[in-house]
């Protein structure tokens, strides 16, 4: 008998005891860690075992969230929705222990086609109590791997809702399938592999709950922990200011029209306790390859949301969110439809949140921060190793970036963008390990972050020179629509993407797309990710905090005297404080710092950058080791 409604009466046959509530809140936390942990000791690629591009999570029997184990913040809806849709496509009947659920739909997850989530429904005395998930990265799906693409045919494998498992017994017709339609077959079925055991450790960890606790007590307790997370949230929002708050921010372009602004812009209403984000306003779905589903648009909502009310209660489950309404239209650009490109379906998100916060700063300044980088700022490498001729693919980058200053203080420097939480960056010492590539450059960038009396998060660069040929792409978005600040504070630096081949100039990007580039040994790939905007206006900024960003090299000497008003004692780092209250005095009389209005990306292509190159010769006559020595004398060791 697999009646969700069954299920539903026998949790409300029983009173929840709240010791065993608490027990059962920390069981469902551990068992969501333990199904993080085996996939990431499991899994064949970095992307899941080192950048944690994934999520797991438990679900009830209807799909809500019990507990999620981030991972990805963007997911939390993601993956819930997907094993709705999958109760819905075989009905609780069509449903048998034993079964493994498996899709990639993109309009399903709300993601790309890389996004492979395998769910196990969770039986107990016959009935079905509830499901575990996993959502992981595959860095490849098939598709085409260089340029653009404007349609989700051309992105990769679209695996429908199938039963990868048939009551425990393998489809090998569905695993044929992946195997045909993927480069790399046999780390392809290795992450499938390590999916499977995350998702069944989750399900062994949630019937011994039932066994130990007893189904009815389980059942209750999950309804008194869903009501309790529900209760603060309410209680959160209803603390806020009753009204209507809007604000608009603008994406560079979609990818294809360089240099048209995709607009977006987002209206929250908070009345008593409950709050509604409408995304009505948000952009269309564009041509490119920056669109997300339903289910993403309902996350940034989600994220935002949880990061008000209620961000550090754990575990993340549905009574949280209860008290949100999201009004979101079919064929925006966070709810595409059918055959929108998704590929980089995770920037705009990030810049919705972001905005959520905008629209929310006149009413509760204390619980938001001003804009942040908002781009995993990634780099698309693919080549064959020169040892054995092997194809790899590499996805490199996720460096972070700034954050933005809140009114407690400085943003973070050097942190994953909102979509990603926990994700990390690739060791460098694993990317020289794994690839033809050598790291020559990781560091924070001086002046990034927007000046404020709190300052914005410094971004990154990294410089990686290719070894061997390599082909390379980007899609980095907010190079010119900077993080902007808030009450006086000042925008960041943008995101960015240049080359810097053997012997030549530095190239920039100027919309921060770049696409099928061919790189040789001695050239190097840089990507750089904005800063977070300033929060109040840098004239109020401490003295003492301002000497210590200029000794750091976090503001050099020339921002410092623009934006900050300072003055230095002569050839030194210590300031004359007397003449620094002068001089901002001054600034203030005139209405300084302002910003620079954000510009336009520039429709060409591909611009000089300000980086000398250096000649040596001809190159073909040298060696590698040759090329690699002047190449790192060219760019950081001269």
């Amino acid at each position: 008998m697999n009646d969700v409604s069954d299920i539903r009466e026998v949790a409300a046959a029983v009173k929840a005891d709240p010791v065993v509530t608490e027990i059962v809140r920390n069981c469902l936390i551990a068992a969501t860690e333990e199904m993080k942990t085996n996939l990431m000791r499991t899994a064949y690629n970095m992307i899941i075992y080192e950048a944690l591009d994934f999520t797991v999570g438990l679900f009830d029997a209807q799909g809500n969230i019990l507990s999620i184990g981030l991972g990805l913040p963007m997911f939390i809806r993601g993956i819930a929705d997907t094993i709705k849709a999958k109760l819905r496509h075989f009905g609780p009947e069509g449903i048998e222990p034993g079964d493994i659920l498996l899709t990639n739909d993109a309009y399903i997850t709300g993601s790309h086609l890389n996004h492979m989530t395998f769910s196990v429904p969770i039986f107990y005395q016959g009935r079905l109590v509830g499901f575990s998930g996993c959502m992981a990265h595959w860095p490849d799906i098939g598709g085409t791997l260089d340029g653009i693409t404007t349609d989700i045919y051309s992105e990769g494998l679209q695996m429908p809702i199938v039963k990868a498992y048939r009551k425990g017994v393998v489809n090998d017709e569905i695993m044929a399938i992946v195997r045909a339609n993927v480069r790399l077959p046999e780390r392809a079925m290795g992450d499938l592999r390590a999916q499977i055991a995350s998702v069944k450790t989750g399900e062994k960890r949630f019937l011994e709950m039932l066994d130990k606790y007893g189904c009815g007590e389980v059942l209750a307790a999950i309804d008194d922990m869903m009501a309790q997370s529900e209760a603060r949230a309410r209680a959160a929002v209803g603390a806020f200011p009753d009204g209507v708050y809007e604000a608009e921010s603008f994406m560079d372009d979609d990818g294809v029209a360089a240099g048209q602004r995709i607009p977006i812009k987002v209206r929250v209403e908070i009345a008593g306790e409950r709050m509604t984000v409408d995304l009505t306003d948000v952009s269309n779905q564009v041509s490119g390859f920056y669109n997300s589903g339903e289910t993403a648009g309902h996350s940034c909502c989600g994220v935002a949301f949880k990061c008000l009310t209620s961000p550090l209660d754990l575990p993340i489950n549905e009574g949280q969110f209860r008290a949100l309404q999201v009004i979101l239209p079919p064929g925006r650009v966070v709810s595409a439809v059918k055959p929108a490109a998704m590929r980089m379906w995770m920037t705009y998100p990030m810049t919705i949140v972001d905005t959520i916060f905008k629209a929310l700063s006149p009413a509760v300044p204390e619980h938001v921060m001003a804009g942040h980088h908002a781009d995993l700022v990634v780099g698309r490498v693919n080549g064959r190793r020169p040892r054995d001729n092997s194809f790899y693919i590499y996805l490199g980058g996720l460096i972070g970036g700034g954050w933005g200053a809140t009114r407690r203080g400085d943003g973070q420097n050097a942190t994953i963008a909102m979509n990603d939480g926990d994700t990390h960056n690739g060791p460098s010492e694993q990317v020289e390990a794994k690839y033809p590539l050598l790291v020559e450059r990781y560091a924070l960038r001086p002046d990034s972050g927007g000046a404020g009396m709190h300052r914005g998060g410094l971004g990154t660069e990294q410089v990686v020179q290719a070894r061997h040929d390599i082909r390379f792409n980007a899609q980095i978005d907010r190079v010119k629509c900077r993080p902007w600040g808030l009450f006086g504070g000042l925008p960041a630096a943008g995101n960015g993407v240049a080359i810097h081949r053997f012997e030549q100039d530095e190239h920039t990007f100027p919309s921060g797309k770049a696409f099928n580039q061919v790189l040789h040994s001695g050239d190097a790939y840089i990507l750089r990710s904005g800063g977070g905007g300033g929060y109040r206006s840098p004239l109020e900024r401490d003295l003492d905090a301002l000497e210590n960003d200029v000794r750091q090299g976090y503001v050099s000497k020339e921002a410092a005297e623009r934006d900050y008003g300072a003055v230095f004692a002569a050839a030194g780092l210590m300031l004359d404080r007397l003449a620094t209250g002068g001089r901002r005095a001054e600034m203030r009389a005139q209405g300084l710092p302002r910003p620079e209005p954000d510009e336009v990306p520039a429709a060409d292509p591909l611009s000089h950058g300000h980086h000398p190159g250096h000649h040596h010769g001809p190159a073909e006559t040298l060696s590698e080791e040759e090329r690699l020595v002047l190449a790192l004398s060219a760019r950081c060791c001269s």
